[in-house]
């Protein structure tokens, strides 16, 4: 199992390009289970869930090339509907083939997903959507199973805002009959992108990054091209780790118009930060002060601040000046990065859903587990900043949803690499 080293008190500076986003290329892929041609997707990132989809795909009779970052899907032999355990475990993301394989093939099973441990998340907002558009649904042995002959346009409505809720039931109602509205839908860029992308397969769409989304059912959806839209979550780690060092870096490939929130909160915490655009290109500039203010930060569903940004923004928070205090209300075990933090001389109380956090002059290195995907950003953002040696163990989780990171944080002067644990 590999761990990281880093040597920390080195300031970031320079540039780096921001890889495509891997919340919105999971469900991107699904989406080539709606039609029997091929769809080219550009920009997809080298990530270890991204290879577990892909084999889960290719199982199912779907033909996959991939060429870097360029992926073609052909689902035209699609002949095995189902989605099993050994290869689903590891990723949570793998319930979104659910809604596609449901409405093309009016059969699917589909093990209960892992992933992070991080807290519930549940699948039921999944099940009861597809029983509304006319699905006979049940879970057994640990597997959902749904059966239809037809899927037929509904009014659901989620009692809880869900991003792959609202994914799947979207792809399963591009082919059910007549009009499905989703309504308390996720407004979340990734579920634009993929609204974008099955737009382009033929799909009819309206209210997209909207709490209402309509949907107009079609015969069948076509082959396509679309680019993956740049990882926010990568950029606003980045834009963290620049700001903890005191850095000045260029993100390229990546806008603020992602990141509203996080662009907000990093401006009260005392940095200069600035979008660039060209008629080709995108990209955002960091200029961060010597120390940060902390800041204050509640998690909610988007526009508002990410539960994927609270780690990150906890590791600035450890050595800013001042306190801060960081409400989490999307998952319940979201603070397990705290204990780590401690570990690495941080000043952090725990109450609940609450975490108090005031800033220390420094940290300083020691040994620390990452406990799921997000807190291994933080711990490397923490290290960054701190005196001596840190060991980042357990990285596998980092693999997950960050493409070559250490390479990266290289490139800007991190001193920091890859060892076997």
């Amino acid at each position: 199992m590999d761990k990281l080293i880093i040597e920390g008190g080195q300031r970031l500076a320079g540039e780096v390009a921001i890889s495509g986003a891997k919340n919105a290329a999971l469900p991107i892929l699904c989406a080539a289970l709606l039609s029997a041609e091929p769809l080219e997707l550009a920009n997809v990132p080298d990530l270890n869930d991204i290879g577990t989809m892909l084999k889960l795909l290719e199982q199912m009779g779907v033909k996959v090339a991939r060429d870097g970052h360029r992926v073609t899907l052909d689902a035209g032999g699609l002949n095995n509907p189902v989605a099993p355990y050994e290869m689903v475990k590891t990723m949570r993301a793998s319930i979104l083939v659910l809604g596609p394989l449901t409405a093309r093939c009016g059969e699917a099973r589909v093990s209960l997903p892992g992933g992070c441990a991080i807290g519930a998340r549940p699948v039921d907002q999944h099940i009861k959507g597809l029983q509304a558009m006319g699905a006979e649904v049940t879970v057994e042995h640990g597997y959902v199973h749904a059966k239809v002959a037809k899927l037929k346009g509904a009014r659901l409505f989620t009692d809880m805002v869900t991003v792959t809720g609202t994914e799947n039931l979207m792809m399963a109602a591009c082919l059910a009959d007549g009009v499905t509205v989703i309504e308390n839908a996720a407004r979340e860029p990734e579920v634009v992108d993929l609204a974008q992308c099955l737009t382009a397969m033929g799909a009819r769409i309206s209210g997209a990054g909207t709490d209402v989304i309509r949907i107009e059912g079609v015969a069948k959806l076509h082959g396509a091209s679309h680019r993956i839209m740049p990882d926010r979550i990568e950029t606003g780690t980045f834009l963290c780790a620049a700001a903890a060092t005191g850095g000045e870096i260029r993100l390229t490939g990546t806008s603020t118009g992602y990141l509203d929130s996080v662009v907000d909160k990093l401006m009260d915490s005392g940095c200069d930060i600035s979008g660039e655009k060209t008629r080709t290109s995108e990209s955002i500039l960091i200029r961060a002060p010597e120390r940060l203010k902390a800041v204050s930060i509640r998690t909610a569903p988007y526009p508002a601040f990410p539960t994927d940004m609270q780690a990150q923004f906890m590791a600035i928070n450890c050595v800013a000046e001042g306190s801060a205090v960081m409400r989490e209300t999307i998952f319940e075990n979201r603070f397990m990065h705290a204990v780590e933090l401690i570990r690495l001389g941080a000043d952090i109380k725990i109450d609940g859903n609450t975490a108090f956090v005031t800033g220390v002059h420094k940290l300083e290195g020691a040994t620390v587990m990452a406990t799921d995907l997000r807190a291994s950003a933080s711990l490397i953002i923490a290290g960054l900043v701190a005196e001596g040696e840190t060991h980042v163990e357990r990285i596998y989780h980092l693999d997950r949803g960050y493409e070559h990171i250490e390479s990266k944080l290289t490139a800007l002067g991190a001193k920091i690499k890859r060892a076997k644990a």
